[in-house]
């Protein structure tokens, strides 16, 4: 097992990755605002954070993007769910920033108990998500010393 830094020729594994991650976990997304979104996460979002990817034997298991402290996407690869991997991409993020903050979809109940799970605590709300669509987010943040 590796966590180690993106390379720009993980992108087209990353986002077919990041593509069966939303349809398992973001069943309030429209096949329209998946269609919208994935020109924008390869050719905007991954450039703008810092990529984190988990790779074991059978792959590329998952991944994370960091923005300073802010957690700005963390994907699975749908079969891989429960094994331990967001665990571990959390514990290196949580290792290289400290203390961290993410927004959760409210309607992504998996995602937002994973995070409480972790030890994030729930600090506000916005009815729109950030791109102004009504897909409301929950923001949380994890406390320096939370999470073991």
């Amino acid at each position: 097992m590796t966590i180690r830094e993106r390379r720009r020729d993980d992108h087209p594994a990353l986002l077919d990755l990041w593509e069966r991650s939303v349809r398992a976990t973001h069943d309030f997304l429209s096949e329209t605002d998946i269609a919208e979104l994935r020109p924008q996460v390869r050719d905007i979002y991954f450039d703008a954070v810092e990529l984190w990817v988990y790779e074991d034997a059978d792959g590329l298991a998952g991944f994370i993007g960091l923005a300073d402290a802010q957690v700005e996407m963390l994907f699975l690869e749908p079969a891989r769910r429960g094994q331990g991997i967001g665990t571990r991409l959390l514990d290196h993020a949580r290792h290289l920033r400290g203390a961290l903050t993410v927004d959760v979809n409210e309607h992504n109940p998996q995602a937002h108990g994973f995070y409480r799970r972790y030890g994030f605590v729930e600090t506000g709300r916005s009815p729109l998500d950030g791109q102004g669509k009504p897909f409301p987010l929950i923001h949380m943040a994890l406390p320096r010393d939370a999470a073991g």
